[in-house]
This record gives structure tokens, C-alpha cells and sequence, in this order.
């Protein structure tokens, strides 16, 4: 019996989750040391098929280019894993000798990944080393159109996982995609929480599921180029952000807003670095190419280079063009460019002086990128500050590539695939998402301001690690805590757990539980009957 692609999907999520709920609940017993084995595997793993993997997205989705998904394959593994490597998930990984606290690391669980088609095989490792990290198990769906290279990613690093001793169905990726397939991933009691990377309407899903969930979404980018600025950088920046990957990012500049002084030296840099201004007849024409009436995006423009969307549009071109730029006068529906275009094409924008140039930037990030990212190039130290506590964006940026600089290539960032917008952009979380937002913290409390009064001081006083003495003692004090939380969990370290015994030998005394004999017992017995008689 041959059932509907819908239920076949609803199914393999069921039997994913299961798989993946058994391995965690095994998982979470690791101590750190095996868990920090397993993510360098998983990653070096990566980063070995970094070029393969990129080929692969290309050819699938039809997006960007081979060389930049492998350049994002190696920041997804090889950056990440380095952001991340020294990072405590387990047992104890803080202590507040002051306010007397003691703060523990425990596992969230099951994370749905929801990857976009855009990034998807950089997305996914991604998400897989920070979640494998804090000891949680992840179930991927990925983009239809991304299917395979989102599965091959995640089954390489489950390989390298298990190599290192982790449980079989700790990673895996849904193969038989579909909207209820992934909706029952969302839905599905065993998962923990959401990890949305995508389009707006899938985050806002991701939100409406009734799970925790951290969700990212659009990001039109402004960069703004003030008088102060170095005009040849901050050109070369924002054209090589805009082209890096052919434009595929969400951090991607989107506009170009230029100091009214500048204008001509802007516009001369652009055209010497490989822009094309697009006017008249041409530009409407990018503009239907690019967007329907209804101002959505169209799906077949995204990440392609220049020159094809200028080809389709019917727009001749300087064979070195490598961004069409459109000068635009507003924002908003009226004026289609003004939107997110993940394609090399860039809205220009001319405005006289800081302040005009600050609005229209809030106007851009309005319309589709609030809370999410902007780029200022200038030497002007109070103009730079004065956008960092007036922009609407979490992650401003100074002097460099937009595209790299907000995931925390070019920058001092936490290396992210997964940026956070905050409340501005309808998300909980306005980071860079990383392992850290993937654990549970509990907090051990001692007495700082007694409410009672007239007792003996607390036996079991908060440790204090002043000579080497008491820190050696202090750090047997924290692993007789760590040993009893895992025990009394039912989580074993797994290089204590006890070795069967051996088999009795004839003539051998019988011995019990830890290796006490029979006399021994007896002895026990018989001390305590005389003492207690």
C-alpha cells in the first residue's frame, strides 16, 4: 500500500524524533570531555567535506556560488567549533563566591532545526555542533529544494558523532519533505524547541507552535557611507559584501545610503569596482524581474549572479558588472528595490548629512529588517556613536563587510548562522545564537541573609579557593556535587559506570557488591545486634 507524500512525512518525523528523544536521554549522561570529542569530530568532519558540500547546495538549490558555500561550510564547522570548543555545558559550569551560587548546565533536549534553502548545508552543521554541544539531540528539515545537501551534511557529522561514541539518531534530517511533515516536527510532544532560520511566515510558524523557539528572519541591510569616510574601503566592502555568495546571506547589504558630498566619488568607486547603475526603462524592468505585484520576491533571482538577472531582465551590461545598482528616492511599496533582494543588486541612496542619512537608514530597516543588522563606514567617532544608540538594529556595524561582519567573520561577533532581530524583529533573543543559548541553567543557592535567627552556622559553607590546599579540596568538593547529581538522575559518568562481575571462581570465598565477603557481612550483622541489644 503506497501512502500520500504528506503522511510518509508525518511518519519519518514521528520515527526521527523517537530515535532522537532514546539517543539524547543516552547523550545527556556524557561527561564533557566525551562531548567535546564528539563536536571536534563532527567538525573537523565538516570541514573536510566543506568544498564537496558547497558543490553540492549549488548544484541543488541553484543558489550563490561553489567557492563562497564552502568559505560558509568552514565557518559553520571549523570557526564555530573554534567559538565554542572551551565553552562548560556540563555539570558545573559557574560559581559566585559572593552571592554563594552555583550554577549547572543541563541539556535542552530535542531541537527542530528548520534550515533555510539559502545556507542550507552551513546552516545545518552549524546548528548541529552548537546543539550536540550542550548535549542536546537535533531533527533537521530542510528546504524542498535542499534536500540532499542537507541530509548528506547532517548524516556526515552523525557518522563522525558516532565514531566518537555518541548514540545513533543523535542528528538526523527529514528526506521526505512536506508542509505537515513539518509542522508535526514543531508539534511533536518529544521536541524541545524550535530553531528557525528562514523566511518571515516560517519563523512566525515556528513561534505559533506552542514550543520554545528561537526564530531569525529578513534583514535589509543598510550601510551608510558618511563624508568622513575611506570612500575606496567602504566601496570595496559593501560591493564584496553584496556579491559574496551572490548576495544569499540575510546580513547582506541591501542599500547603499551615500553622504550628499560624496555622491560623485561614490558613484565613480562603484563603477571602477564593477557596479552598473540602473536607470529608466531598465530599472522597471529589474524591478518586475525581481518582484511580483504583491512585492514578493522572486524565488528564481535569488542567488544568481549579476549578469543572469540582468539577461533575463533584457538589461545590456559591461561584461565586468558584478552589482546592479538602482538609485532609488523612497522607501517602501512604491518602491520595489527598497526591499531585502538576496541578489547582487544594491538600492543607492543619496542623503545630505548624518541625520538625513540616520533616517532614511530607520526607513530602510522598517521596512523588512528591523532589529537585525546595519553597517556604517566613517572616522567620525561621535556620528558612530550616535548610530549605535539611535539605530533600530542589534548588531551595528563599523568599517567593514556587512555580509561576513555580522555573523562574526571580519568581526569579534560569536560566529553565528542564526542571528537574532530581538522583540523589534518579533524574536526573544537579539544575539548571535550560539551553544550557550542551547542549555539549561540551574542555579544551587546557599543562605546569604538569614531570615531565622539563633541557630549554629551552616555546616556545608560556600568553599572559599584561596591556597592550593583548599583549591584542591574545593575541586574535590565540586566533583562529589557533580557525582551526585549524576547519580542521583540516574546519570552515571560514563568512564565510572561499574564493570560486570566477574564470574565466581570454585573454592573462592563469595564476595558482595563492592568486593565486602560473606564473613565480613556476618561480622557486620553480629556487631550490630550486640550493640543494639
Amino acid at each position: 500500500m503506497t501512502y500520500d507524500k504528506d503522511l510518509q512525512s508525518i511518519q519519518e518525523v514521528r520515527s526521527l524524533v523517537a530515535k532522537a528523544k532514546s539517543a539524547q536521554l543516552d547523550f545527556k549522561q556524557f561527561p564533557q570531555s566525551n562531548v567535546d570529542r564528539v563536536v571536534a569530530a563532527m567538525a573537523k568532519a565538516g570541514e573536510e567535506a566543506s568544498e564537496r558540500l558547497g558543490v553540492m547546495a549549488c548544484e541543488e538549490t541553484g543558489f550563490g556560488k561553489p567557492e563562497d558555500k564552502k568559505l560558509k561550510n568552514l565557518f559553520g564547522t571549523k570557526y564555530t567549533y573554534e567559538s565554542i570548543k572551551d565553552l562548560r555545558t556540563v555539570g558545573i559550569i559557574r560559581e559566585d563566591h559572593e552571592k554563594r551560587i552555583i550554577e549547572i548546565a543541563e541539556p535542552m533536549g530535542v531541537v527542530a532545526a528548520l534550515i533555510p534553502s539559502t545556507n542550507p548545508t552551513s546552516t545545518v552543521m552549524f546548528k548541529a555542533l552548537i546543539a550536540v554541544k550542550g548535549r542536546n539531540a537535533l531533527v533537521a528539515s530542510p528546504h524542498p529544494r535542499a534536500v540532499r545537501c542537507t541530509a548528506e551534511a547532517v548524516r556526515i557529522l552523525q557518522e563522525a558523532a558516532e565514531s566518537e561514541g555518541a548514540p545513533a539518531g543523535l542528528l538526523s534530517c527529514m528526506e521526505t519533505v512536506s508542509i505537515e511533515g513539518t509542522n508535526e516536527l514543531m508539534h511533536h510532544k518529544l521536541v524541545d524547541i524550535i530553531l528557525a532560520t528562514g523566511s518571515t511566515p516560517m519563523v512566525r510558524t515556528a513561534y505559533s507552535a506552542g514550543k520554545p523557539a528561537y526564530g531569525v528572519g529578513s534583514g535589509n541591510v543598510p550601510a551608510f557611507i558618511e563624508r568622513t569616510a575611506n570612500v575606496r574601503k567602504a566601496v570595496a566592502d559593501i560591493l564584496s559584501g553584496k556579491t559574496f555568495d551572490n548576495g544569499t546571506l540575510c546580513s547582506t547589504e541591501s542599500a547603499l545610503i551615500c553622504d550628499a558630498p560624496l555622491r560623485d566619488q561614490v558613484m565613480a568607486e562603484c563603477k571602477t569596482q564593477g557596479g552598473y547603475f540602473v536607470t529608466g526603462d531598465d530599472k522597471l524592468k529589474l524591478e518586475r524581474l525581481l518582484f511580483d505585484h504583491r512585492g514578493a520576491l522572486n524565488p528564481e533571482m535569488v542567488g544568481k549572479p549579476a549578469s543572469f538577472i540582468a539577461h533575463k531582465a533584457g538589461i545590456d551590461l559591461p561584461a565586468d558588472t558584478k552589482v546592479l545598482i538602482a538609485e532609488c528616492k523612497s522607501v517602501g511599496k512604491e518602491e520595489p528595490l527598497s526591499r531585502e533582494k538576496l541578489s547582487p543588486v544594491l538600492s543607492f541612496y543619496i542623503e545630505d548629512g548624518w541625520l538625513a542619512g540616520c533616517h532614511r537608514c530607520i526607513d530602510l530597516l522598517n521596512f523588512g529588517g528591523i532589529g537585525h543588522t546595519m553597517v556604517i563606514h566613517s572616522k567620525d567617532q561621535d556620528i558612530i556613536m550616535k548610530f549605535a544608540l539611535e539605530k533600530p538594529a542589534f548588531r551595528i556595524l563599523v568599517n567593514t563587510q556587512a555580509a561576513l561582519g555580522a555573523v562574526g567573520y571580519t568581526t569579534g561577533l560569536e560566529p553565528s548562522m542564526t542571528l537574532g532581530p530581538g522583540t523589534l524583529g518579533g524574536s526573544i533573543v537579539s544575539d548571535n545564537i550560539t551553544a550557550r543559548h542551547l542549555i539549561n541553567i540551574k542555579r544551587l543557592a546557599y543562605e546569604t541573609r538569614p531570615f531565622l535567627t539563633g541557630f549554629d552556622d551552616n555546616e556545608t559553607a560556600f568553599p572559599k579557593k584561596e591556597t592550593k590546599a583548599a583549591e584542591a579540596a574545593h575541586t574535590d568538593w565540586i566533583k562529589q556535587i557533580e557525582d551526585r547529581l549524576l547519580q542521583r538522575a540516574g546519570n552515571m559518568p560514563i568512564q565510572e559506570r561499574p564493570q560486570k562481575p566477574a564470574p565466581e571462581k570454585i573454592g573462592k570465598e563469595k564476595t558482595f557488591g563492592t568486593g565486602i565477603t560473606e564473613k565480613e557481612i556476618s561480622r557486620i550483622i553480629e556487631d550490630f545486634a550486640r550493640k543494639y541489644r
